[in-house]
């Protein structure tokens, strides 16, 4: 069977953004120091591309190996574990064909186009680093510290029992999971994953164990980055500008805000006024491990 064979590609739109007044639009800022005076609107679109890896056989290995390595047992648990691709190969072998996982995930990851049309592009980021994530649903969040802002996150579905849905509440998007999908998404926009009979909310008692209407809340996954140049992002439509360009479009800073975790709504809309002035910065701190905020105004 050829790589090409069943892998189906759609793409989701995710930018008419439902954003809480007095703002208009959503940005982005960065901790990294070339961006400290820039920020992005987020990535426009979703990427779902079905059947990227349609051998059950090989999907259930990769996640009885993935279940063996992390622990989730409450609602919103996340858990990571780094692999490599040489345990990938043995949990999924000799039942995918070919053999090489990561040139499956990187033909699926080509079909989106999000890096250009290099082969080796996105070959290069699958190899880079893959994680096992499990979660037991997911409340509301997004993921903007470190170097996330210039990545899009790629999750490959390996186990999802019942009607997961991803979950995306600001942009509209709701996508039924199942195993062998594979999703493409800028994780600064907050994202959960929820149950389809709950209608784009994040409860808890849906992913509950004891729940009689489904009989397992866990969620395994393989996820990956894939970071973007500023000439990507820009070709992509979401160029990195001065801050004040996003604050004249009366823009909301997703880098200092909080989500509600059942329903994603933004908190505290208001105190969010000042967070696009270049006096309220983040910016890489030098000789410290991570990312620090150079100052905040409150």
């Amino acid at each position: 069977m050829s790589l090409a064979s069943m892998a189906q590609h759609r793409v989701i739109p995710a930018h008419a953004h439902l954003v809480p007044k007095p703002f208009k639009t959503f940005a982005v800022r960065s901790e990294e120091l070339q961006h400290a005076d820039t920020a992005r609107a987020p990535y426009g679109h979703v990427h779902l591309v079905r059947n990227a890896l349609p051998n059950a056989a090989a999907l259930s290995g990769l996640a009885a190996l993935g279940r063996s390595r992390m622990c989730v047992s409450a609602f919103s648990d996340i858990d990571y574990s780094q692999v490599s691709l040489g345990e990938l190969a043995a949990a999924s072998a000799p039942r995918l064909q070919p053999p090489d996982l990561a040139s499956h995930i990187a033909h699926a990851l080509q079909a989106t186009g999000v890096l250009g049309h290099d082969r080796a592009a996105y070959q290069h980021a699958v190899v880079a680093r893959i994680d096992y994530l499990a979660a037991c649903g997911a409340g509301f969040h997004n993921d903007v510290r470190g170097h996330w802002t210039r990545c899009l996150f790629w999750n490959l579905a390996l186990e999802v029992a019942g009607d997961v849905e991803f979950v995306m509440p600001h942009a509209g998007v709701r996508l039924a999971l199942q195993p062998g999908d594979l999703i493409v998404f800028d994780p600064t926009m907050a994202h959960g994953l929820c149950r389809s009979h709950d209608h784009g909310q994040a409860l808890a008692a849906s992913f509950d164990p004891g729940n009689p209407r489904q009989s397992n809340p866990h969620q395994i996954f393989l996820s990956g980055e894939l970071p973007l140049t500023d000439g990507q992002w820009a070709a992509l439509g979401s160029p990195w500008l001065p801050v004040e360009v996003h604050a004249r479009q009366g823009a909301l800073e997703l880098m200092a805000a909080e989500f509600d975790e059942r329903s994603g709504a933004v908190k505290r809309p208001q105190s969010l006024a000042d967070c696009l002035l270049r006096s309220t910065r983040y910016a890489e701190v030098e000789g410290t491990a991570g990312f620090q905020p150079e100052r905040l105004t409150p």
